[in-house]
C-alpha cells in the first residue's frame, strides 16, 4: 500500500463533520512540519483552519482542501462503515474518499516527493485547508484569504483538490465558477377565510405571474467561458396549514447560477423591476454566495497541467466551469490563477462515496509534476 492511500485512510476514518476537524489538520501539520512548512493555526468561530507555507519568494503555488465532510445519512445503507475507509479491490470506501480528504493525502506525498528532490526549488509551496467548505463557509477560507490580504501575502497559483474528474481521471478540471446569488422574497397579503376571497388578499395568487415571468426571462446567453444564466426557485412556503384559510404571506427562496455577462446588482435590479411591475408589497434579502470567475486556458497554471496530464495520462483535460461552488471562488479575486482538479465526483455527498485506489496513486503523480512544471528549479 502506498504512502498516498495509507494517509488518505487516516484522514477518512476521522468523522470530521462540518465544522469538526477533529484533528485531521493536525495530522497535515505533523506531516509538512519536517518538510520546512511553517505552520499556522487560523480559528475563527468553530472552524479550524491550516495555512502552511515553505519559502517566503514568489511564485507562491497553494494547495487548498478542506476536511470536514457532510454527514453520512442513515449508516445502515452502507456497504461499509462510512469512515472505515474500507478498500475492497480497487475502490476505497468512505464519507470524504472523493470529497476530498483524498485529495489532500495526495497533495501531501507530492509535496515531499517535490521537496526531496527539488529542496531549492523557487517559490513557494503553500496549504490553505479548512473544516468549512461544506457548511456556511463563514469562517473558513475567506477569513483566511482576508488574514493573507491584510499582510500583502499573496497566492500566484491554487490547485483546489475538489473532485473534478467526470468518466476518467483527469477528463475535465475546473478553471472557473458560476456566481451564486440567491433571494429570499416574503409577498404580503391579508389573511382571510377561503370563502369570503373579496375580505381577503391571496399572496400566492398575486406572485404567481411574476414567478412566471420570472421564469421565463432569458437572462443571457452564456459566453465561451460559460453557460447562460440559471434562475430557480428552490422553496416556497405559504399558508397555516388549514384549508380553508386564506395566507397572509408567501415566502419564496431563489437563486442565480450566474456567469461574468451579469453583476449581482444588474440581476437585482432586474428582479425588483419584475415585481414592482406586478404591484407586490413585499421584502427582499439577498445574499451573494460568491462571483463568477475565470481562469485564462493559456495562463501558466493550465499549462502546467495539461503538460503534465498529456505526458502521464495521454491526453488534456477539458476546461469547465458547471457544477457548483468551491472555496475558489475566495482565492480568485486576489489575483490569483485558480483551477480545481480532484478524482472522479460521481459518488460524492452519496450513500457509498468511494474513490479508485489506482487514481489516487495517478493523482499524486499530476500534482508532483505540476509542482515540478511550475516550480523546478
Amino acid at each position: 500500500m502506498t504512502e498516498t492511500i495509507q494517509l488518505a485512510q487516516k484522514l477518512i476514518q476521522i468523522d470530521s463533520v462540518t465544522p469538526n476537524d477533529k484533528g485531521c489538520q493536525k495530522i497535515i501539520a505533523d506531516y509538512l512540519s519536517p518538510l520546512d512548512f511553517k505552520i499556522e493555526n487560523l480559528k475563527f468561530g468553530d472552524v479550524d483552519n491550516l495555512w502552511a507555507r515553505r519559502g517566503t519568494e514568489s511564485p507562491c503555488f497553494a494547495f487548498a482542501g478542506h476536511t470536514d465532510v457532510v454527514p453520512t445519512g442513515p449508516e445502515t445503507a452502507w456497504t461499509h462503515p462510512p469512515f472505515s475507509a474500507h478498500i475492497e479491490g480497487d475502490m476505497m470506501f468512505g464519507r470524504g474518499t472523493a470529497d476530498m480528504k483524498s485529495s489532500i493525502a495526495c497533495f501531501m506525498v507530492a509535496s515531499k516527493r517535490f521537496v526531496h528532490n527539488y529542496p531549492n526549488h523557487k517559490g513557494s509551496i503553500a496549504y490553505l485547508i479548512t473544516s468549512d467548505e461544506e457548511g456556511p463557509a463563514v469562517d473558513g477560507t475567506v477569513k483566511v484569504v482576508e488574514t493573507l490580504e491584510a499582510r500583502n501575502e499573496k497566492i500566484d497559483y491554487c490547485l483546489v483538490g475538489e473532485p473534478s474528474s467526470s468518466k476518467k481521471l483527469c477528463d475535465s478540471i475546473k478553471n472557473g465558477r458560476r456566481g451564486s446569488l440567491s433571494g429570499h422574497l416574503t409577498v404580503k397579503g391579508i389573511q382571510g377565510h377561503i370563502a369570503y376571497p373579496e375580505l381577503a388578499d391571496n399572496p400566492i395568487h398575486n406572485v404567481a405571474p411574476a414567478l412566471e415571468q420570472l421564469v421565463q426571462v432569458q437572462w443571457d446567453h452564456g459566453n465561451e467561458y460559460f453557460p447562460p444564466t440559471s434562475f430557480q426557485i428552490s422553496n416556497i412556503n405559504g399558508g397555516t396549514g388549514a384549508t380553508n384559510v386564506i395566507p397572509g404571506d408567501v415566502v419564496i427562496q431563489f437563486n442565480f447560477r450566474f456567469s461574468t455577462e451579469h453583476s449581482p446588482e444588474s440581476l437585482q435590479e432586474s428582479v425588483h423591476a419584475i415585481l414592482d411591475h406586478h404591484n407586490l408589497e413585499y421584502t427582499l434579502d439577498w445574499n451573494l454566495s460568491g462571483l463568477p470567475f475565470i481562469t485564462p486556458a493559456e495562463g501558466e497554471l493550465i499549462q502546467a497541467i495539461s503538460k503534465a496530464s498529456k505526458a502521464q495520462l495521454g491526453y488534456e483535460p477539458e476546461l469547465s466551469t458547471g457544477g457548483g461552488t468551491s472555496d475558489g471562488r475566495f482565492i480568485a479575486p486576489t489575483g490569483a490563477q485558480v483551477i480545481e482538479l480532484g478524482p472522479l465526483n460521481a459518488t460524492i455527498h452519496k450513500i457509498d462515496e468511494q474513490v479508485s485506489v489506482s487514481d489516487l496513486n495517478q493523482l499524486t503523480e499530476l500534482y508532483y509534476q505540476t509542482l515540478v512544471n511550475l516550480l523546478a528549479e
